[in-house]
């Protein structure tokens, strides 16, 4: 045989439906006429404070804003020519001022969004 439940002690009756507020209006009417609110951003999106540095960084692309770890490559930028030129100066000219142009510890860092290719930022050694 099975057990009835007891009853529910005095003061507590059946739960009450919960009671859910109703939504603001998306437009609000006015004299006939509707107002929304409305935000407005920037149409060019931006990195702020971003660095970049030598490894791939883990961002959002500002063009396909889609979250991702960035592609690096390599271009020679004003360090590079510096060194070649110094290099050159002491007297290294049969060759081996080029060095710097065969090393990425002398070029600069060019972050791409891997989906976009677009040029995400830079890390110039200068």
């Amino acid at each position: 045989m099975s057990k009835a439940a007891p009853p529910p002690p005095p003061g507590y009756g059946a739960p009450e439906p919960p009671k859910y507020g109703v939504p603001p209006p998306a437009y609000q009417q006015t004299q006939g006429t509707y107002q929304t609110n409305v935000v407005v951003t920037g149409a060019t999106p931006y990195l702020r404070n971003m660095m970049f540095r030598e490894v791939p960084v883990a961002t959002q692309c500002p063009f396909c804003q889609a979250t991702i770890t960035t592609s690096t490559s390599y271009e020679t930028g004003t360090i590079t020519w510096l060194v070649a030129g110094i290099l050159l100066l002491i007297g290294l000219w049969l060759g081996c001022c080029l060095i710097p142009f065969c090393l990425d510890g002398c070029k600069d860092v060019i972050h791409r969004c891997p989906n976009c290719n677009q040029v995400v930022g830079k890390y110039t050694r200068m």
